[in-house]
Protein backbone atom coordinates (compact mmCIF):
# COMPACT_ATOMS: atom_id res chain seq x y z
CA UNK A 1 0.00 0.00 0.00
CA UNK A 2 1.24 3.08 -0.67
CA UNK A 3 2.12 5.34 2.55
CA UNK A 4 -0.90 7.92 3.54
CA UNK A 5 -0.79 11.26 4.20
CA UNK A 6 -2.28 11.39 7.89
CA UNK A 7 -3.82 15.31 9.21
CA UNK A 8 -3.66 15.46 13.42
CA UNK A 9 -5.10 18.76 14.16
CA UNK A 10 -4.47 19.49 17.42
CA UNK A 11 -1.10 17.29 17.27
CA UNK A 12 0.40 18.71 20.09
CA UNK A 13 -2.15 17.78 22.74
CA UNK A 14 -2.19 14.85 24.62
CA UNK A 15 -4.25 12.79 22.45
CA UNK A 16 -2.73 14.29 19.57
CA UNK A 17 0.47 13.67 20.42
CA UNK A 18 -0.40 9.30 21.29
CA UNK A 19 -1.99 9.20 18.36
CA UNK A 20 0.93 10.82 16.23
CA UNK A 21 3.33 8.61 17.56
CA UNK A 22 1.03 4.98 16.56
CA UNK A 23 0.25 6.67 13.29
CA UNK A 24 4.12 7.08 12.13
CA UNK A 25 4.83 3.76 14.02
CA UNK A 26 2.74 2.14 11.36
CA UNK A 27 4.90 4.26 8.54
CA UNK A 28 2.44 6.90 7.68
CA UNK A 29 3.15 10.85 6.85
CA UNK A 30 1.68 12.59 9.68
CA UNK A 31 0.97 16.16 9.23
CA UNK A 32 0.86 18.09 12.79
CA UNK A 33 -1.74 21.59 13.19
CA UNK A 34 -1.58 23.17 16.29
CA UNK A 35 -1.88 26.67 17.66
CA UNK A 36 -0.38 25.65 20.66
CA UNK A 37 -2.62 27.26 23.10
CA UNK A 38 -2.58 24.03 25.05
CA UNK A 39 -0.25 21.64 23.10
CA UNK A 40 3.24 21.85 24.26
CA UNK A 41 6.15 21.75 21.84
CA UNK A 42 8.48 19.71 23.86
CA UNK A 43 5.73 16.81 23.27
CA UNK A 44 6.15 17.07 19.32
CA UNK A 45 10.36 17.56 19.83
CA UNK A 46 10.90 13.85 19.33
CA UNK A 47 8.75 13.50 16.31
CA UNK A 48 10.89 16.37 14.10
CA UNK A 49 13.47 14.10 13.31
CA UNK A 50 11.14 11.78 11.46
CA UNK A 51 11.03 12.77 7.26
CA UNK A 52 7.38 11.33 7.99
CA UNK A 53 6.48 13.89 9.86
CA UNK A 54 5.52 17.73 9.71
CA UNK A 55 4.40 20.17 11.74
CA UNK A 56 2.45 23.69 11.12
CA UNK A 57 2.10 26.06 14.14
CA UNK A 58 -1.51 27.31 12.33
CA UNK A 59 -5.40 28.09 13.83
CA UNK A 60 -8.31 25.86 12.12
CA UNK A 61 -10.32 28.40 12.64
CA UNK A 62 -8.26 30.00 9.52
CA UNK A 63 -8.86 27.57 6.35
CA UNK A 64 -5.81 25.91 5.13
CA UNK A 65 -5.08 24.08 1.69
CA UNK A 66 -3.37 20.49 2.01
CA UNK A 67 -3.30 17.19 0.32
CA UNK A 68 -4.48 14.52 3.32
CA UNK A 69 -5.69 11.31 2.54
CA UNK A 70 -7.35 10.89 6.27
CA UNK A 71 -8.48 13.80 8.87
CA UNK A 72 -8.29 13.08 12.92
CA UNK A 73 -9.72 16.26 13.84
CA UNK A 74 -8.63 17.07 17.86
CA UNK A 75 -8.38 20.57 17.98
CA UNK A 76 -10.20 21.96 20.72
CA UNK A 77 -8.69 22.82 24.32
CA UNK A 78 -10.23 19.47 26.29
CA UNK A 79 -9.66 20.69 30.41
CA UNK A 80 -12.68 23.07 31.26
CA UNK A 81 -10.10 25.68 32.65
CA UNK A 82 -8.61 25.95 29.35
CA UNK A 83 -11.72 26.23 27.42
CA UNK A 84 -13.35 28.13 29.48
CA UNK A 85 -10.36 30.50 29.68
CA UNK A 86 -11.41 31.76 25.89
CA UNK A 87 -14.89 30.51 25.17
CA UNK A 88 -15.27 32.51 22.00
CA UNK A 89 -12.54 31.07 20.65
CA UNK A 90 -13.47 27.66 21.76
CA UNK A 91 -16.80 27.93 20.28
CA UNK A 92 -15.07 29.21 16.68
CA UNK A 93 -12.87 26.33 17.01
CA UNK A 94 -15.47 24.08 17.33
CA UNK A 95 -17.78 25.59 14.65
CA UNK A 96 -15.19 27.57 12.44
CA UNK A 97 -12.78 25.19 12.63
CA UNK A 98 -15.09 22.26 11.72
CA UNK A 99 -16.48 23.70 8.38
CA UNK A 100 -12.53 24.05 7.57
CA UNK A 101 -11.56 21.04 8.42
CA UNK A 102 -14.58 19.38 6.30
CA UNK A 103 -14.40 21.54 3.13
CA UNK A 104 -10.73 20.35 3.39
CA UNK A 105 -11.92 16.70 3.68
CA UNK A 106 -14.22 17.44 0.98
CA UNK A 107 -11.73 18.61 -1.51
CA UNK A 108 -9.41 15.49 -0.69
CA UNK A 109 -12.13 13.05 -0.87
CA UNK A 110 -10.47 11.97 2.48
CA UNK A 111 -12.17 10.41 5.46
CA UNK A 112 -12.25 12.39 8.49
CA UNK A 113 -13.02 12.12 12.53
CA UNK A 114 -13.91 14.23 14.85
CA UNK A 115 -12.87 14.12 18.42
CA UNK A 116 -16.27 14.45 20.20
CA UNK A 117 -17.12 13.94 23.51
CA UNK A 118 -19.10 12.62 26.26
CA UNK A 119 -19.91 16.18 27.16
CA UNK A 120 -22.64 16.34 24.42
CA UNK A 121 -24.43 14.41 27.29
CA UNK A 122 -24.40 17.29 29.81
CA UNK A 123 -25.32 16.50 33.24
CA UNK A 124 -27.00 13.22 31.97
CA UNK A 125 -30.37 11.48 33.19
CA UNK A 126 -29.63 8.01 31.79
CA UNK A 127 -26.87 6.11 33.35
CA UNK A 128 -25.12 4.40 31.25
CA UNK A 129 -24.95 7.27 28.94
CA UNK A 130 -25.59 5.46 25.60
CA UNK A 131 -25.21 7.23 22.03
CA UNK A 132 -29.05 7.18 21.30
CA UNK A 133 -29.65 9.52 24.42
CA UNK A 134 -29.47 13.39 23.37
CA UNK A 135 -28.11 14.98 26.49
CA UNK A 136 -28.86 17.36 29.25
CA UNK A 137 -26.90 20.37 28.32
CA UNK A 138 -27.50 23.66 29.62
CA UNK A 139 -27.19 25.85 26.33
CA UNK A 140 -26.14 29.52 28.03
CA UNK A 141 -23.74 27.79 31.09
CA UNK A 142 -20.16 28.23 31.66
CA UNK A 143 -18.89 24.93 30.20
CA UNK A 144 -20.96 25.67 26.84
CA UNK A 145 -18.83 26.85 24.62
CA UNK A 146 -17.66 23.22 24.48
CA UNK A 147 -20.35 21.44 25.20
CA UNK A 148 -22.67 22.73 22.70
CA UNK A 149 -19.61 23.70 20.38
CA UNK A 150 -18.97 20.08 20.50
CA UNK A 151 -22.78 18.88 19.86
CA UNK A 152 -22.53 21.63 16.60
CA UNK A 153 -19.16 20.13 15.10
CA UNK A 154 -21.65 16.33 14.93
CA UNK A 155 -24.56 18.37 13.72
CA UNK A 156 -22.10 19.90 10.64
CA UNK A 157 -20.28 16.17 10.67
CA UNK A 158 -23.78 14.49 9.79
CA UNK A 159 -24.71 17.28 7.56
CA UNK A 160 -21.90 16.50 5.58
CA UNK A 161 -22.30 13.13 4.82
CA UNK A 162 -26.01 13.62 4.31
CA UNK A 163 -25.15 16.60 1.94
CA UNK A 164 -22.17 15.72 0.48
CA UNK A 165 -21.85 12.02 0.89
CA UNK A 166 -18.59 12.80 2.98
CA UNK A 167 -16.99 9.59 4.80
CA UNK A 168 -17.43 10.78 7.84
CA UNK A 169 -16.93 9.35 11.87
CA UNK A 170 -17.54 10.78 15.47
CA UNK A 171 -16.01 9.83 18.95
CA UNK A 172 -17.69 10.29 21.42
CA UNK A 173 -14.41 10.04 24.41
CA UNK A 174 -15.07 10.00 27.78
CA UNK A 175 -12.04 10.82 30.19
CA UNK A 176 -8.91 10.02 28.96
CA UNK A 177 -5.44 9.89 31.09
CA UNK A 178 -1.85 8.47 30.44
CA UNK A 179 1.68 9.76 29.60
CA UNK A 180 1.71 13.03 27.94
CA UNK A 181 -0.46 14.23 30.04
CA UNK A 182 0.02 18.20 30.59
CA UNK A 183 0.95 18.57 34.52
CA UNK A 184 -1.23 21.47 35.19
CA UNK A 185 -4.04 21.21 32.74
CA UNK A 186 -7.09 21.14 35.27
CA UNK A 187 -7.83 17.20 34.60
CA UNK A 188 -8.35 15.46 37.77
CA UNK A 189 -5.70 12.89 36.89
CA UNK A 190 -3.04 15.01 36.23
CA UNK A 191 -4.38 17.21 39.29
CA UNK A 192 -4.03 13.87 41.76
CA UNK A 193 -0.83 13.19 41.01
CA UNK A 194 0.75 16.05 40.35
CA UNK A 195 -0.73 17.10 43.84
CA UNK A 196 0.65 14.02 45.58
CA UNK A 197 4.21 14.73 43.89
CA UNK A 198 4.50 18.30 45.56
CA UNK A 199 3.09 17.27 48.76
CA UNK A 200 0.08 19.05 48.21
CA UNK A 201 -3.53 18.75 49.57
CA UNK A 202 -5.46 16.39 46.85
CA UNK A 203 -8.26 19.19 45.87
CA UNK A 204 -11.89 17.28 45.21
CA UNK A 205 -14.82 19.87 43.93
CA UNK A 206 -17.97 18.39 45.44
CA UNK A 207 -18.45 15.98 47.58
CA UNK A 208 -16.82 13.48 45.99
CA UNK A 209 -19.42 11.42 44.89
CA UNK A 210 -20.22 12.01 41.53
CA UNK A 211 -18.59 9.29 39.05
CA UNK A 212 -15.93 9.14 35.77
CA UNK A 213 -14.59 6.55 33.83
CA UNK A 214 -11.55 6.41 33.17
CA UNK A 215 -9.81 5.47 29.47
CA UNK A 216 -5.69 4.79 29.60
CA UNK A 217 -4.54 6.45 26.41
CA UNK A 218 -3.19 3.72 24.11
CA UNK A 219 -6.95 1.99 24.43
CA UNK A 220 -8.57 4.82 23.35
CA UNK A 221 -5.91 5.51 20.32
CA UNK A 222 -6.61 1.89 19.15
CA UNK A 223 -10.39 2.46 19.53
CA UNK A 224 -10.20 5.82 17.66
CA UNK A 225 -8.06 4.38 14.78
CA UNK A 226 -10.63 1.46 14.03
CA UNK A 227 -13.21 3.99 14.18
CA UNK A 228 -11.72 5.84 11.54
CA UNK A 229 -11.10 2.38 9.45
CA UNK A 230 -14.97 1.52 9.86
CA UNK A 231 -17.37 2.01 7.08
CA UNK A 232 -19.84 3.70 10.11
CA UNK A 233 -21.22 7.31 10.09
CA UNK A 234 -22.99 7.54 13.92
CA UNK A 235 -21.29 8.22 16.86
CA UNK A 236 -19.70 5.98 18.84
CA UNK A 237 -18.72 5.70 22.55
CA UNK A 238 -14.94 5.03 22.99
CA UNK A 239 -14.31 4.92 26.29
CA UNK A 240 -14.02 2.53 29.53
CA UNK A 241 -17.02 1.53 31.70
CA UNK A 242 -15.37 0.90 34.54
CA UNK A 243 -16.67 3.80 36.84
CA UNK A 244 -15.32 5.35 40.08
CA UNK A 245 -16.45 8.32 42.32
CA UNK A 246 -13.92 10.95 42.85
CA UNK A 247 -13.41 10.49 46.36
CA UNK A 248 -12.39 6.61 45.84
CA UNK A 249 -10.28 7.84 42.62
CA UNK A 250 -8.87 10.07 45.51
CA UNK A 251 -7.82 7.35 47.73
CA UNK A 252 -6.13 5.36 45.27
CA UNK A 253 -4.03 8.04 43.89
CA UNK A 254 -2.68 8.59 47.80
CA UNK A 255 -2.06 4.34 47.86
CA UNK A 256 -0.99 4.48 44.82
CA UNK A 257 1.81 7.21 45.56
CA UNK A 258 2.30 6.57 49.09
CA UNK A 259 2.35 9.76 50.62
CA UNK A 260 -0.05 11.00 53.12
CA UNK A 261 -1.85 13.72 52.11
CA UNK A 262 -5.61 15.56 53.09
CA UNK A 263 -8.37 15.68 50.83
CA UNK A 264 -9.44 18.78 51.22
CA UNK A 265 -13.50 19.78 49.34
CA UNK A 266 -14.06 23.20 47.44
CA UNK A 267 -17.78 24.03 45.51
CA UNK A 268 -18.44 22.23 42.57
CA UNK A 269 -18.38 23.77 39.70
CA UNK A 270 -21.56 25.55 37.76
CA UNK A 271 -22.93 22.88 35.56
CA UNK A 272 -19.99 19.80 36.15
CA UNK A 273 -21.74 16.51 35.36
CA UNK A 274 -22.64 14.53 38.32
CA UNK A 275 -22.11 10.67 36.33
CA UNK A 276 -20.64 10.35 33.82
CA UNK A 277 -20.46 6.44 32.61
CA UNK A 278 -19.83 5.05 28.94
CA UNK A 279 -21.79 2.43 27.09
CA UNK A 280 -19.34 0.95 24.52
CA UNK A 281 -21.83 -1.98 23.51
CA UNK A 282 -21.39 0.02 20.40
CA UNK A 283 -18.16 -0.11 19.83
CA UNK A 284 -18.01 -4.10 20.84
CA UNK A 285 -20.69 -4.43 17.84
CA UNK A 286 -19.41 -2.44 15.35
CA UNK A 287 -15.25 -2.19 16.21
CA UNK A 288 -14.42 -5.41 17.68
CA UNK A 289 -13.12 -2.51 20.54
CA UNK A 290 -13.18 -2.89 23.89
CA UNK A 291 -10.47 -1.01 26.43
CA UNK A 292 -7.74 -3.84 27.63
CA UNK A 293 -5.89 -1.62 30.33
CA UNK A 294 -7.18 -1.64 33.56
CA UNK A 295 -7.30 1.53 35.71
CA UNK A 296 -4.57 -0.12 38.05
CA UNK A 297 -2.37 -0.80 35.61
CA UNK A 298 -3.11 2.39 33.66
CA UNK A 299 -2.12 4.34 36.59
CA UNK A 300 0.76 2.78 37.52
CA UNK A 301 2.48 3.88 34.32
CA UNK A 302 1.03 7.43 34.27
CA UNK A 303 2.07 8.10 37.64
CA UNK A 304 5.55 6.60 36.38
CA UNK A 305 5.62 8.81 33.61
CA UNK A 306 5.16 12.08 36.21
CA UNK A 307 7.80 10.80 38.11
CA UNK A 308 9.67 11.18 35.47
CA UNK A 309 9.21 15.13 35.03
CA UNK A 310 11.66 17.73 36.18
CA UNK A 311 10.27 19.85 39.27
CA UNK A 312 10.24 22.90 36.33
CA UNK A 313 7.65 20.75 34.05
CA UNK A 314 5.87 20.08 37.17
CA UNK A 315 5.59 23.75 38.14
CA UNK A 316 5.17 24.92 34.25
CA UNK A 317 1.70 26.65 34.95
CA UNK A 318 0.12 27.26 38.17
CA UNK A 319 -2.73 24.90 38.56
CA UNK A 320 -6.33 26.56 36.51
CA UNK A 321 -7.93 28.25 39.36
CA UNK A 322 -11.50 26.39 39.38
CA UNK A 323 -12.56 28.23 41.91
CA UNK A 324 -12.91 31.39 39.26
CA UNK A 325 -15.43 29.58 37.42
CA UNK A 326 -18.19 29.25 39.85
CA UNK A 327 -21.24 31.06 39.32
CA UNK A 328 -22.82 32.25 42.52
Amino acid sequence: MSQKRILVTGGAGFLGTNLTARLLAEGNHVICIDNFLSGLREHVEGFLDNPDYELIEHDIIDPIDLEVDEIYNLACAGSPPAYQANPIHTTKTCVHGILNMLELAKKNNATIMQASTSEVYGDPEIHPQVESYWGRVNPIGIRSCYDEGKRCAETLFLDYYRQHNLDIKIARIFNTYGPRMHANDGRVVSNFIVQALKGEDITIYGDGQQSRSFCYVDDLVEGIVRLLHSGYHEPVNIGNPDEITIADFAEEIIQLTGTDQKVIYKELPMNDPKQRQTDISRAIKLLGWEPKIGRAEGLKRTYAYFQSLSQAELNEKDHYDFDKFIVK
